[in-house]
């Protein structure tokens, strides 16, 4: 606590010292579009001068269709072709995928290991006309899965 107050008692001390920066005000940083009246000296109040300026008249009608023809969206055709695969021994993560895209029409399939050893695949599409399909499909297990407490004791 003593070293707290020793650390307070000196940033005190030096700021009252003057050994700090202090911030500056300089009026020709300043930009304004009126004037700038400075109250440290005494000046002669000058009004700002003023300008009018009528807009010009624009009819809606020759407006609009600039407007429609500046902005015109761009489609460029979605196409791709996707795939990976996972297959890790030693934590037993075995997964694919693959997809295929050509515009709104998409393809694909998935699979992955269950913990039980069976196989989970499922076959997808989607388009605008059927929206999305998956058919999933499991295999039946390569073997049965020993029980944790075994596979505990074994290690």
């Amino acid at each position: 606590m003593f070293s707290k107050i020793l650390a307070l008692s000196a940033v005190l001390a030096v700021s009252a010292a003057g050994l700090l920066p202090q911030a500056h005000y300089s009026s020709a940083a300043a930009v304004s579009s009126q004037s700038i009246v400075r109250h440290d000296q005494p000046q002669a109040i000058h009004a700002a001068p003023v300008a009018i300026h009528a807009a010009p008249v624009i009819s809606h009608a020759a407006v609009a269709p600039r407007l429609i023809a500046a902005h015109q969206d761009e489609y460029a055709h979605p196409r791709y072709d996707f795939s990976y695969s996972v297959a890790d021994g030693h934590t037993g993560d075995n997964k694919s995928q693959q997809e295929s895209r050509d515009g709104d029409a998409v393809h694909g399939q998935y699979s992955l290991l269950e913990a039980d050893g069976s196989v989970r695949t499922v076959q997808y599409t989607a388009d605008d006309h059927s929206g999305f399909n998956a058919v999933v499909t499991n295999s039946a297990p390569a073997h049965h899965a020993a029980p944790a407490h075994a596979i505990l004791a074994h290690h």
